[in-house]
C-alpha cells in the first residue's frame, strides 16, 4: 500500500487520530503512539470518555434564549473520546445517555493480511 494513508513502517492511517499497526494488528494514537488495543476490538474501549451535557456545547441564540440547536439532554449525551496517552480528541459522538460508544471502525484483517504478502 502506498500514498498518504501509509505511514512509515507498519502503520496505516485510519482516521485523523488513529493508526493501525499491521504487524501487531493493534490500534495506536498517531499523535503519541499510545497502544489502543487489538484491531479486532473497538479502540474506544481503551480511550478516556467524557459525557457532556449538550447545553455546555450548544448555547442559545443571542436575543432568543429559548431557541438553540441543543438536543434534549434526556435523549442525547455528547461523548468525547480521548487518547489516554496524550489527551488528543479522537472522536465525538451524539448518543443516548448511557449508550456505549459505537464500534464504527472495523478493519477486515484477513483481507489486509492477504494484501501484504
Amino acid at each position: 500500500m502506498t500514498g498518504p494513508d501509509r505511514i512509515a513502517g507498519t502503520r496505516i492511517r485510519v482516521t485523523e487520530g488513529l493508526d493501525l499497526d499491521t504487524a501487531t494488528e493493534r490500534w495506536a494514537c498517531n499523535r503519541c503512539g499510545q497502544d489502543l488495543g487489538s484491531a479486532e476490538a473497538n479502540y474506544k474501549e481503551s480511550c478516556l470518555l467524557a459525557a457532556r451535557d449538550p447545553a455546555e456545547i450548544h448555547e442559545s441564540f443571542v436575543g432568543d434564549p429559548e431557541y438553540s440547536f441543543c438536543p434534549d439532554s434526556e435523549w442525547c449525551a455528547i461523548v468525547e473520546v480521548y487518547c489516554p496517552g496524550c489527551g488528543y480528541l479522537m472522536d465525538v459522538e451524539y448518543l443516548p445517555p448511557g449508550h456505549p460508544p459505537t464500534h464504527d471502525v472495523q478493519i477486515d484483517l484477513p483481507s489486509l493480511r492477504g494484501r501484504q504478502r
